[in-house]
């Protein structure tokens, strides 16, 4: 297995940035196996393309309007991830449609696409989070360990 746990988002507005503070949490309470690579993607665009080598899974962390209520966590195994991300639901998201579709035409996308959301309150500019989503980072970032442990992965606890 190599698997890419990928955070993507904007900290600069508000709750958009939940993929890169799941990403933070997870790097700074959880040690991982080397078939796991982590990264805060951020809004890198086609930056991220070479991430995608050789992948056998790859876990998105997003904030994702799924039209539950605000800190509503949400998976969901895409099985057409271009499709999919080309419905907007967040400013970064044109570039990941953009990197899954060259992937796809370079025939480097992973077989196994999880995204991992969390459904946002606030997308207004500002660095601070709404409640509703702040305190539910640490449990999005649990999701993946049990996505991960799951696949018979041991991460480890480093508190």
């Amino acid at each position: 297995m190599n698997i890419l746990v990928l955070g993507i988002g904007n900290m600069l507005l508000s709750d958009e940035g939940a993929g890169n503070k799941a990403v933070e949490d997870l790097q700074q309470r959880f040690h991982f196996p080397p078939e796991v690579e982590v990264v805060d993607g951020g809004t890198m665009g086609l930056d991220l393309l070479p991430y995608l080598d050789d992948r056998t899974h790859l876990f998105i962390i997003d904030a994702v309007k799924s039209g539950n209520a605000p800190g509503t966590m949400v998976r969901l195994e895409l099985d057409n991830p271009p499709a999919y991300f080309r419905t907007k639901i967040s400013p970064h998201q044109l570039g990941l449609s953009e990197v899954l579709a060259v992937a796809t035409l370079t025939d480097n996308l992973p077989p196994k696409i999880v995204l991992f959301g969390i459904e946002p309150k606030d997308l207004s500019t500002g660095l601070g989070m709404s409640p509703e989503v702040a305190e539910n980072i640490g449990r999005l970032a649990e999701m993946i360990v049990d996505e991960l442990t799951g696949l018979g992965l041991k991460v480890e606890d480093v508190g």
